[in-house]
């Protein structure tokens, strides 16, 4: 009689802490900024009024991320970094006005700042037009009212009493690499909520954080389809972008090698035709 005494005792100031009490609040986040990586120390962006820039299709385009912040801090491994890129990589390989899409490593833009750097990689690769990705995420994990039975073996492994938001921003900033001007952007934005036990938290927290970024990723990949549409039809009417075809390369080259073997094509047909004559 006694232990039940207690027990419906102890019941009771539990259920009275959990309707005044939750528990604490932990708040982490890793982030870039592309205004950060190109004008450090606080340079000024210089006047773009009447810069007009020169794309000579098909175009060589490279795909990087913005570097984070603070080294010190855990943020994107390389490799997942490079398997992001990569599936926005694929969804505009094989348009008509790109030869080629190149995935620029992490490291190649941390070993400095500004569009020295940028130049430096564009060099390298033989870029046109490079793709910054920048990026924002912020988790805030909170002990609800239920993580009081954390206080059991039995609560902690199977109350979800912890309560992870995670919110995901990217955004990618299309710069022509000889003027420097920004062409068109597109960000991508996701939001996540997931419940989880003690024992889980860890593990759940970082599955929630890579499941915002799959998902801000694919949102601003279709932005970036929708901003390059709009993109050029906007230079066909104010004319702030000169295209131009490529010569000596890309699909000047290749147009030279078709004609060039439809020649040797049409030769041949006429050495054998005239074989063929009595």
């Amino acid at each position: 009689m006694k232990i039940r005494i207690a027990v419906a005792v102890v019941a009771v100031l539990l259920a009275g802490c959990a309707s005044l009490w939750v528990g604490p609040q932990q708040r982490q986040g890793i982030s870039s900024s592309l205004v950060d990586f190109l004008y450090p120390k606080g340079e000024v962006p210089p006047p773009q009024d009447g810069v007009i820039p020169t794309l000579a299709i098909p175009l060589r385009v490279g795909l990087a991320f913005v570097p984070g912040r603070d080294p010190a801090t855990p943020g994107l491994s390389e490799l997942r970094k490079n398997e992001l890129l990569g599936r926005v990589k694929a969804a505009f390989d094989g348009r008509e006005f790109i030869r080629e899409i190149v995935v620029v490593p992490d490291a190649y833009l941390r070993s400095g700042k500004g569009f020295g750097t940028i130049d430096q990689v564009a060099r390298l690769y033989g870029l046109d037009v490079i793709a910054l990705v920048s990026y924002d995420q912020v988790v805030h994990t909170e002990d609800t009212r239920a993580s009081l039975l954390y206080w059991t073996i039995v609560g902690a492994y199977f109350v979800k009493g912890s309560k992870n938001d995670v919110q995901t921003f990217v955004d990618a900033a299309v710069f022509d690499v000889k003027t420097r001007k920004l062409l068109f952007r597109a960000p991508g934005i996701d939001r996540l909520e997931a419940r989880t036990t003690l024992v889980e938290s860890p593990e759940q927290t970082r599955r929630a954080r890579e499941a915002s970024f799959d998902n801000a990723i694919a949102a601003m990949t279709t932005n970036l389809d929708k901003e390059l549409a709009s993109f050029r039809e906007r230079i066909k009417a104010d004319k702030s972008v000169a295209i131009v075809q490529r010569t000596g390369g890309g699909g000047g080259a290749v147009g030279a090698w078709m004609l060039a073997a439809a020649a040797l094509l049409a030769l041949g047909r006429r050495s054998v035709g005239r074989a063929a004559e009595p």
